[in-house]
C-alpha cells in the first residue's frame, strides 16, 4: 500500500538558484521546440505541397526519437551528469534548426530533409525531457516538488501558448526561415543557461549491464499499482492526441478554410489553455483530493476530442480553438500531478529510468499515433482520424477513473512498494 499524507504548504518556499536556471532554460527550450514544431507542417503544406499523408509521416519522423531513444537516454541520465546531457541535447537542436534555416535560404529544402532534421532536433528534446524531471529532486527539497513542477509546467504552458501562434505568424508574415532562426536562437540561450547550472554530486552507482538497469526500472513501474495505470493513461492520451495532430493542419486548411495565421492561433489556444490550467492548479489542488485532480486532465482530453469531432458537422474556427484550449487546460493538471507522484514514490537512483519510461509512453506513443493518423487518413479520410482520436481519448479517461490513483487523498509519501 502507498501511505498518503499531507505535505506542508510550499507556497512560501524559495526555490534554489539552480532550479531558477533550470526553469528559465526550460522556458526558452520549450519555446524553441514549439516554434519549430508549429512551423514544420506549415512549411510542408504551404511551401512543399504536402497533404495529410505527408504531414502525418512528418509528425512520425519528428516524434520517433521519443520511442527509440527515451529509455537509453534515461539510463544515461542515471549514470552521468544530467546537466551535461541537457546541455548537449540543446546544442544538437541548435545545429538542426540552423541546418533547416540554411536549406530554406538556399531553396534546397525537401520533405525528406525536413523530416530528417526534425528527427535530429527531437533527439535533443528527448534527452532534455528525460533529464529535467530527474534533476528536480536533487536540487529542490521534497516538500517543494509540486511547486517546482508547477513552475516548470507553467513555463511550458507559456511556450505552448506563444510558440505555435508565433510560428504560424512568422511563417505566414515573414517566412519560415525566421521561425527556424528564432528557434535556434532560443535553444542557444537554453544552452547558455544550462552551462551555468550547478548540479549536486551524486554517489557513484555500480556499473551494471544496460539491460539489467532497464529491467529494474521497467519492473518497478509495471509492478506498481499507481504508476502502471498512469503509464497506460499517458499512452492512450498521446495516441489520440497525435492521431489528431497528424491531420489537423491539412484538415484545418482544406476543410475548415483556415489560413496559416489562423491555424497558428488555434494551435496557440492549446498553450493558452495550459497557462490557464497551470495558474488555476494551486487553487484546484487545495479544494480537491489529489486523485480527483488526476482525473481532470483525461476527462478534458475526452471532451476536447468530442468538440473536434463536432467540426465535421459544423466547420468552425471557434470549435477548433475550443478543442485545443481544453486539450491544454485540463491535461496540464495531469502533467503536474503525475510528475509529482513519480518523484514522490521513485527512488532517486531510478529517477532517470522511470522518467524515461514515462517519456516513452508520453512521447513514444506520438509517432505511433501520427503513423496511425496517416494510415487512417489515407484509407478512410480525415474525418475518420478525428473519430479514432476520440476513441483513444475515451480509453485513457476510463483507465484513470477506474485506477487506485483516482482514489488518492493526497500525494503518497516514501518510495513505492511493488505490487
Amino acid at each position: 500500500m502507498h501511505a498518503a499524507s499531507s505535505s506542508p504548504s510550499s507556497s512560501a518556499l524559495r526555490l534554489p538558484a539552480a532550479f531558477q536556471r533550470l526553469a528559465w532554460s526550460n522556458l526558452v527550450a520549450q519555446s524553441a521546440e514549439q516554434i519549430s514544431l508549429a512551423a514544420a507542417p506549415l512549411v510542408a503544406v504551404f511551401a512543399l505541397g504536402a497533404g495529410a499523408r505527408e504531414t502525418g509521416l512528418l509528425q512520425t519522423a519528428q516524434t520517433l526519437p521519443f520511442l527509440l531513444l527515451s529509455i537509453p537516454l534515461g539510463v544515461w541520465a542515471d549514470r552521468r551528469s544530467r546537466r551535461t546531457l541537457m546541455t548537449l541535447a540543446e546544442s544538437v537542436r541548435v545545429i538542426a534548426m540552423l541546418c533547416v534555416l540554411l536549406l530554406l535560404m538556399t531553396h534546397a529544402l525537401s520533405l525528406p530533409l525536413l523530416a530528417a532534421l526534425g528527427f535530429v532536433a527531437a533527439t535533443g528534446t528527448v534527452a532534455y525531457n528525460v533529464a529535467a524531471p530527474s534533476l528536480v529532486p536533487s536540487i529542490v527539497p521534497r516538500e517543494a516538488y509540486a511547486q517546482a513542477n508547477g513552475r516548470l509546467e507553467l513555463a511550458r504552458s507559456v511556450a505552448y501558448s506563444a510558440g505555435p501562434a508565433l510560428g504560424g505568424l512568422l511563417v505566414g508574415w515573414i517566412g519560415a526561415g525566421w521561425a527556424y532562426g528564432c528557434a535556434a536562437g532560443l535553444s542557444a540561450l537554453a544552452v547558455a543557461l544550462l552551462a551555468g547550472l550547478r548540479e549536486p554530486p551524486r554517489a557513484a552507482a555500480p556499473q551494471r549491464h544496460f539491460l539489467l538497469e532497464l529491467r529494474d526500472g521497467t519492473r518497478f513501474v509495471l509492478r506498481d499499482a499507481l504508476l502502471r495505470p498512469m503509464l497506460a493513461t499517458a499512452i492512450f492520451f498521446n495516441l489520440g492526441f497525435f492521431v489528431l495532430q497528424a491531420v489537423y493542419v491539412p484538415y484545418a486548411v482544406h476543410r475548415l478554410g483556415l489560413s496559416a495565421s489562423m491555424v497558428g492561433v488555434t494551435l496557440g489556444a492549446y498553450g493558452v489553455g495550459m497557462v490557464c490550467g497551470a495558474l488555476a492548479a494551486p487553487a484546484i489542488a487545495r479544494r480537491l483530493a489529489f486523485g480527483r485532480v488526476l482525473i481532470i486532465g483525461p476527462s478534458c482530453g475526452l471532451l476536447a476530442s468530442l468538440v473536434m469531432v463536432a467540426t465535421i458537422v459544423t466547420p468552425s474556427f471557434w470549435l477548433a480553438m475550443l478543442s485545443f484550449f481544453l486539450l491544454g487546460a485540463g491535461p496540464i493538471l495531469w502533467v503536474v500531478g503525475s510528475t509529482t507522484l513519480r518523484q514522490a514514490i521513485t527512488p532517486e537512483r531510478m529517477m532517470g529510468r522511470v522518467s524515461a519510461l514515462n517519456s516513452t509512453a508520453t512521447y513514444g506513443a506520438r509517432p505511433l499515433g501520427a503513423l496511425l493518423g496517416a494510415a487512417i487518413s489515407a484509407r478512410w479520410g480525415m474525418d475518420a482520424c478525428l473519430v479514432a482520436a476520440a476513441a483513444a481519448f475515451l480509453v485513457q479517461a476510463l483507465i484513470i477513473v477506474m485506477s487506485p490513483a483516482a482514489r488518492l487523498a493526497d500525494i503518497p509519501e516514501g518510495a513505492a512498494v511493488a505490487q
